[in-house]
């Protein structure tokens, strides 16, 4: 079967990328870990973490930055309805995390560790069609904040992908009445035409 001409162009564009080259020569499994490297480099949110929590998980890109960069005594759990090729030194869940079942599975492996910090590059399967697609996206938005307000320690951080659109400016809003501070940045590896942009969220109140 014949790929459609986007569809081609589509291809040529993911492999000339350089992100995705660079993932590729560090062993990363995704170019999305060198979004998580900029967060990092510029916001320090992994700093003195006792447990991060990563929520969408799979394919493990972002649970191989964290790996690299806390203190082997730092616990590291990634969520996902996917399964999950292993990485030494992180625990992956398989299953939703917003069920009762995979909380306890949770709360198990955390075995008295407060998370410091949750992070989320989930994505709805996007259909291309925005007004579907936007509020399906701030609809996962949602469940990590409430997450992070059951789960999250106090001063805790958080990482979230947002895409820009209907709900964005709320969901903003509701970040700051649970953050001290919430800071909208675009990493140079997010592409410039994407709406995706992550909010920044340090302090749990």
């Amino acid at each position: 079967m014949s790929r459609s001409k986007s569809s081609n162009q589509w291809l040529k564009e993911h492999f000339d990328d350089e992100f995705v080259k660079r993932s590729q020569q560090r062993g990363y499994r995704a170019r999305s870990a060198f979004k998580l490297e900029e967060i990092q480099a510029k916001f320090k949110v992994f700093d003195q973490v006792d447990a991060v929590v990563d929520l969408g998980a799979a394919p493990g890109g972002w649970c191989q930055v964290v790996k690299n960069q806390v203190d082997d005594n730092a616990l590291i759990i990634g969520l996902d309805l996917l399964p999950i090729e292993p990485i030494e030194g992180v625990e992956f869940i398989e299953g939703d995390f917003t069920s009762d079942e995979t909380y306890i599975q949770l709360m198990t492996l955390l075995n008295g560790h407060k998370i410091d910090l949750v992070l989320s590059d989930m994505a709805p399967n996007l259909s291309g069609v925005n007004a579907t697609d936007q509020p399906r996206a701030m609809y996962l938005a949602e469940l990590a904040l409430d997450f992070c307000q059951q789960t999250l320690n106090p001063n805790g951080h958080h990482v979230i992908k947002l895409f820009q659109g209907e709900g964005f400016d709320g969901h903003i809003k509701n970040m700051k009445q649970v953050f001290n501070q919430v800071t909208i940045y675009k990493p140079k590896s997010s592409r410039a035409r994407s709406r995706e942009v992550y909010a920044v969220a340090q302090g749990k109140k």
